[in-house]
């Protein structure tokens, strides 16, 4: 993510992401309830982890929240301890049988490492269309071996009964070139491509640039949680946004408005993977590949809906 409060910062372009972590909360304090029940009232000490890293409005402000809790629940209310834990959710984090509930929002859909074996993804960056099938098994396994890794490493982490939420982006059926997951990273690839016509970008670059990531259907979801067979999958739910959720017509083809949009996507997605292109492309370039990109966008939301599909997760440790 891109540090910082400036104008293209995680921090000022992550209302999206806010948007889907609020649309999570029914099912956050459904599990919250679920583990109250369970021990018939709030266990001495209740453990919580959220797997992730953000910056901004979306982060928890220490200062604000002890402020609240105390606002709240007055100067009786036990103390809450809160601590950072540096390393990757990929691998071992807490203490056996320590943790009562686990959480997620918008982390999960980034694999620990880009697959291996994509050398034939030429002038994409992502699944794309014309990505050869070996590229969307690639992917897909990739994710398989991730996810099911992290299942059981949270298991172990886990009590009994403890209960995990994970808010991931995802894709709305079974083809992984659907719109809803690759069409705004075909995009990016598009304007990259632009710039290799014009000599701004060496084609060999591109070739092997691919980001790290994948967009899960359900049924995969479903697939992975069932073979590890750590968790009972509780809730899974689907929704869609839009790219830039300050719009909130379904469809609006005013072309300002899509101006705006098309500012306000560029800006959500420059936040989110500015870092690792510019240590692939170099820093210089990333003004005008953004701005490209921005008049790409422009053009697709005049004739489609720029729509990103979301998962809500909901599991209890067997």
């Amino acid at each position: 993510m891109n540090t910082g409060n400036g104008e293209s910062s995680y921090a000022s372009n992550s209302y999206l992401q806010e948007t889907g972590l609020r649309r999570s909360f029914p099912v956050l304090s459904e599990a919250i309830n679920g583990i109250a029940n369970y021990f018939n009232g709030f266990p001495r000490s209740f453990k919580i982890a959220d797997l992730g890293c953000s910056s901004g409005p979306n982060t928890l402000s220490l200062p604000t929240f002890y402020t609240k809790v105390k606002k709240e629940k007055g100067d009786e209310f036990g103390p809450c301890y809160v601590s950072a834990v540096p390393g990757s959710f990929y691998g071992r984090l807490f203490p056996n049988n320590s943790i009562h509930l686990f959480h997620s929002s918008y982390a999960l859909h980034w694999l620990s490492q880009v697959p291996q074996g994509l050398e034939n993804n030429k002038l994409n960056i992502y699944m794309a269309k014309t990505s050869p099938t070996t590229v969307f098994e690639t992917y897909r396994k990739q994710f398989d071996k991730d996810f099911t890794k992290f299942l059981q490493l949270r298991s172990q982490e886990m009590i009994s009964s403890g209960r995990m939420i994970l808010t991931i982006v995802g894709r709305s059926i079974a083809d992984p070139t659907s719109k809803d997951c690759c069409i705004i990273w075909e995009l990016l690839a598009r304007s990259l491509f632009d710039m290799v016509k014009e000599g701004l970008v060496q084609e060999s670059n591109v070739n092997t640039f691919n980001i790290p990531y994948y967009t899960p259907y359900e049924d995969e979801v479903r697939d992975v949680i069932q073979k590890e067979g750590s968790f009972a999958l509780h809730i899974l739910n689907g929704f869609a946004l839009n790219w830039e959720p300050y719009n909130t017509d379904k469809m609006n083809t005013n072309v300002s408005d899509l101006h705006v949009r098309g500012i306000n996507t560029a800006k959500l997605i420059r936040a989110v993977v500015e870092t690792m292109m510019s240590s692939h492309f170099g820093t210089p370039i990333m003004d005008t590949l953004f701005k490209r990109y921005q008049e790409r966008v422009v053009d697709h939301l005049a004739t489609n809906k720029g729509m990103n599909y979301n998962l809500i997760i909901s599991l209890v440790k067997h």
